[in-house]
């Protein structure tokens, strides 16, 4: 034995208790681990489609923005009176216990900041398909985010899983079976005792 375990029943019936709550923490952060796995998941697969769109979106941008170029000149400065952004907002959400960040843009029908009577249709398509791009992309800031905030969880629920699985479960059957082995063994010792003792008993009152 790794530690001083004395074979009584109080002993017996705490360690049975610990064991009990052992398991049960065991079950639960068994179940945490795969809701959470469950979760990073879905979040890996809305961020890979999510990367697809945005270079998709991307391309989209460039090539209206190249053909605006072309018909309003390179040196036009429209595009130096773009707004600042000041609809983000960003807030969390409880998965298990873990606080995952969910970044909203304030909704808007997109409005060009421009005038219409130096530009053209492309440039308007520019701005749209940029405008999809900057939603699209704080989306994927906020999934990147809460991947790495799940793998950091499960990472840790696994450790302490780990520790009860390998570790503190094991000990405790040990320290359990230790006990009810000597209790066993006291009680059938005792068993022959009183036994032996009823024998000479009656081998007495009959002589």
């Amino acid at each position: 034995m790794s530690e001083a375990v004395f074979p009584t029943k109080s002993n017996l019936i705490a360690f049975k208790k610990n064991l009990d709550l052992a398991r049960l923490g065991f079950e639960l952060l068994d179940r945490k681990r795969n809701v959470l796995m469950r979760e990073m998941m879905r979040l890996i697969d809305e961020a890979a489609d999510l990367q697809r769109s945005i270079g998709t979106t991307f391309e989209d941008a460039y090539a209206c923005l190249q053909r605006a170029n072309v018909t309003l000149g390179i040196e036009n400065n429209v595009i130096s009176f773009a707004p600042e952004e000041t609809g983000l907002h960003l807030e969390s959400r409880s998965v298990m216990g873990v606080d995952l960040p969910t970044v909203t843009l304030a909704p808007s029908t997109p409005r060009p900041y421009y005038g219409f009577s130096e530009t053209n249709s492309e440039l308007d398509e520019a701005y749209i398909s940029f405008e999809k791009v900057k939603r699209l992309t704080a989306r994927l800031a906020e999934i990147d985010n809460s991947v790495y905030r799940l793998a950091l969880a499960i990472q840790k629920t696994q450790r302490r899983a780990n520790m009860l699985e390998n570790i503190s479960i094991p000990r405790f059957e040990t320290n359990v079976k230790f006990i009810q082995d000597v209790l066993d063994e006291r009680e059938r010792e005792e068993f022959t005792r009183l036994k032996v003792i009823k024998s000479q008993k009656e081998k007495a009152a009959k002589e």
